[in-house]
């Protein structure tokens, strides 16, 4: 795969996710205006959420049935539409309407990633799995800052504006730049697609890596959809544009991280994610010191953001060279897990922060990864084969490369 093309699918990847979390650092203006109670503008974030989790399991099947490159174009034109509706809307139904429906066709990012492992020859396809889920968290980190600036210029509404009129012109730019796939194998039918989804939860290695990523993206969730809120209070007292430049902190360790596609190809992917997991707990150590201190949780944001890139690329990369004639369905299966995750987070940071403030916030999020860590360890402990389901067999590595046990 060119550069340029891993690069459009990366872009890609960062509008849809930046749709589905452009409203956290707007949340306080975006529910005073819309009507909704303060203790439930976590809701806002959640709402695209639970469409996301809704076109997991009923879109992102379509990638092993028809061309992605096509799906790829439609879904990004819907979500367009989805967005426009958002910043169009004068009731809060409707903006909660234009959210579904933009996050329900956010998971072209899911359907891109299966392009992009589709195409990649074995011995890179951890690099380009990589490349191109860097993307989604430059999308979900650069969303704060772009949002917080529009918004304290043009208003809220301007954010879902600009992200559809970017979704528009890279449907335009997918269909001229990117070819189709050789598919190696016949496509299932959507049926069967579907409802062979359910049989992945019998397998110990996407059960494993699916609630890894349960746990990870309800910590990130955590952080992420609850840090405006004590940023936006004594003793900050911060503006949007303001609160959203902290996105641009979690940028350098999400970036840094994408060398774990890298690692993942040499066939480190598991010792990988034990070491980011637990920089993951570290993290939180130092983020909790919000309400003293600015540096320290820039630094723990950092830790943050390099942990959870680390071991979402390596979950991927496990789980599409186990399943290479489904590569849809099994990325798609295992962003459930993500969706969930991060609806959790979402709606509980919160509540939790209402109740008890940062420092319940933070012990929150730290328990999360301590769960996602606890999961990877008692794994690492169960014999290969010590399961009632047999374990997915990965594919070989790419000569020369060294194997690790692979949970």
């Amino acid at each position: 795969m060119t550069t340029w093309r891993r690069f459009l699918l990366a872009m890609v990847c960062g509008v849809a996710v930046a749709s589905v979390y452009a409203a956290q650092p707007v949340l306080a203006p975006m529910g005073r205006d819309l009507g909704v109670l303060p203790g439930l503008a976590g809701w806002i974030v959640t709402t695209s959420q639970i469409g996301y989790l809704a076109g997991l399991v009923l879109l992102v099947p379509l990638g092993d049935v028809v061309d992605r490159r096509r799906l790829i174009a439609l879904h990004l034109a819907i979500m367009g539409a989805g967005m426009i509706l958002t910043a169009s809307a004068s009731a809060s139904w409707v903006a909660f309407a234009g959210l579904a429906v933009s996050g329900m066709f956010a998971v072209v990012v899911q359907t891109s990633v299966a392009y992009a492992a589709s195409v990649s020859l074995p011995a890179e396809r951890g690099r380009n799995i990589g490349v191109v889920t860097s993307g989604v968290v430059v999308g979900i980190l650069g969303a704060r800052a772009v949002t917080g600036a529009l918004a304290e210029m043009w208003g809220w509404r301007s954010a879902y504006l600009v992200l559809a009129v970017l979704a528009l012109a890279l449907a335009v730019l997918v269909l001229r730049v990117l070819p189709s796939e050789e598919r190696r194998s016949r496509p299932a039918g959507y049926g069967r697609a579907v409802f062979s989804l359910g049989g992945l939860f019998r397998q110990r290695l996407f059960l494993t890596r699916g609630l890894i990523a349960f746990f990870l993206f309800a910590s990130f969730g955590t952080l992420w959809s609850g840090l405006s809120l004590p940023l936006a209070e004594a003793p900050w007292q911060l503006s949007e544009s303001q609160i959203g430049l902290f996105g641009l902190v979690g940028l350098a360790g999400a970036l840094g991280a994408a060398r774990a596609g890298r690692w993942a190809d040499a066939g480190r992917a598991s010792p990988v994610t034990g070491l980011a997991l637990a920089l993951l707990i570290l993290s939180w150590a130092a983020i909790t010191q919000l309400p003293w201190s600015l540096w320290m949780p820039i630094v723990g944001i950092v830790l943050l953001d390099f942990a959870v890139q680390a071991v979402h690329v390596s979950n991927q990369h496990l789980l599409t060279t186990a399943h290479p004639d489904r590569i849809s369905s099994i990325i798609g299966s295992y962003m459930v897990f993500y969706s969930l995750g991060s609806a959790v987070g979402a709606a509980a940071t919160t509540a939790v922060f209402a109740a008890h403030g940062w420092a319940g916030s933070s012990l929150l999020g730290a328990a999360f990864a301590a769960c996602a860590l606890a999961v990877w360890a008692t794994d690492r402990r169960l014999p290969l084969g010590g399961t009632n389901s047999p374990q997915a067999k990965p594919a070989p590595l790419a000569s020369g490369a060294r194997e690790t046990p692979i949970d």
